[in-house]
């Protein structure tokens, strides 16, 4: 077969897998979900496979093994209810086929930590990330096995197009949350801002991998982030809840001149896409993508810095670069792979500027 039809025909079958000159392909195809009940069906991974995608970023509640309606649930008792559904995934037709066919990254929300909007005071939490590592197959080599938390960063692509994905652990160090005192009041529903400087989301040790991390090369950053990070408007779990954590993940992005940062959410069983330029070192975008199978039709918040309305029917999200026109295009896609939610930015407007002369 003449080399040239022989290469037209492997990118076909095997989207960015193709090697050239000893160098990888560059990613242009990311796929990526959440908040996926292993106990209903799933037939949204149809649409996923459809889409051919290079890689598949798992953002939490990738199980539901936390006992659900429990009060005051041994912890011994919910680990066995989430080893249990981790049993039940991995009978999942669907999701074993995209394991088996698409790189996958994973990170975990607090249905798969193991209870309820959980974190550090979760005595489960070394027993429940010795299933994650063990579902997820992470090699032994990993530092994961040695370390707190399932936090973790690998780079895809060539030089000059680099994609640097970085999973958070938005669980395993977080400190308490402040309870809401108007409870389902609209932005106010569980939590309320605290501005408590002792307070923590991920932790002293999180927080410096985080930044040795960002100063690696990479053109496209994306950070996975369990809960949502820019978003507002809304009293259930997100980075807003502590502000100054949040201010200072911005911070720590203009500080090390990390550019190309995108934001990757799930948990809230609604789709949307928002945009933040207040306090931020440029534009930084959000996509989360919530559920593949949960989710919350009729959720209503303000919303003021989403860009256009909430998507609460099944969905997954996709990121498409293209590389040579420096642009990235973030999409919800629906249970049959149409895009329901779209917006794009360009690269180069993700960039710290440069210090004035």
């Amino acid at each position: 077969m003449p080399r040239l039809l022989l290469t037209i025909l492997l990118a076909w079958l095997l989207p960015g897998q193709l090697w050239a000159q000893g160098a990888p392909a560059p990613l242009t195809r990311i796929a990526f979900g959440s908040c996926a009940d292993e106990e209903k069906p799933q037939p949204i991974w149809d649409a996923v496979m459809a889409y051919r995608p290079e890689l598949f970023l798992f953002a939490g509640d990738n199980v539901y093994g936390d006992v659900r309606n429990g009060r005051n649930v041994p912890d011994e008792d919910l680990i066995a209810s989430l080893q249990e559904s981790y049993l039940q995934a991995s009978k999942l037709p669907g999701l074993m086929r995209l394991r088996t066919t698409i790189p996958t990254l994973a990170t975990w929300d607090d249905h798969d930590y193991g209870k309820n909007d959980a974190g550090a005071d979760f005595a489960g939490r070394h027993a429940a990330q010795r299933l994650f590592l063990q579902f997820w197959d992470v090699p032994r080599s990993d530092p994961r096995h040695t370390r707190d938390g399932v936090y973790h960063a690998q780079t895809f692509g060539p030089e000059g197009q680099r994609v640097q994905v970085i999973l958070l652990d938005t669980r395993f160090f977080r400190s308490p949350l402040k309870p809401t005192d108007a409870r389902n009041a609209p932005g106010k529903e569980r939590y309320l801002p605290d501005d408590d400087p002792t307070k923590t989301m991920l932790g002293a040790e999180q927080w410096q991998w985080l930044a040795d991390r960002l100063r690696e090369p990479a053109e496209l950053r994306l950070i996975v982030s369990s809960v949502q990070v820019v978003a507002e408007g809304h009293g259930w779990e997100r980075w807003g809840n502590f502000p100054r954590e949040r201010q200072h993940l911005y911070d720590l992005v203009r500080e090390t001149g990390a550019n190309g940062v995108v934001f990757i959410s799930g948990d809230r069983h609604v789709g949307g896409l928002y945009r933040e330029t207040n306090s931020t070192p440029y534009p930084l975008v959000e996509i989360t993508a919530s559920g593949l199978n949960q989710v919350f039709p009729g959720n209503r918040e303000a919303g003021p810095n989403r860009l256009g309305a909430v998507y609460g029917a099944a969905n997954f999200g996709t990121v498409d670069v293209d590389w040579w026109e420096g642009e990235v295009a973030l999409s919800l896609r629906n249970e049959a792979g149409e895009v329901v939610r779209r917006t794009s930015v360009r690269l180069a407007d993700l960039r710290t500027p440069e210090p004035a002369r």
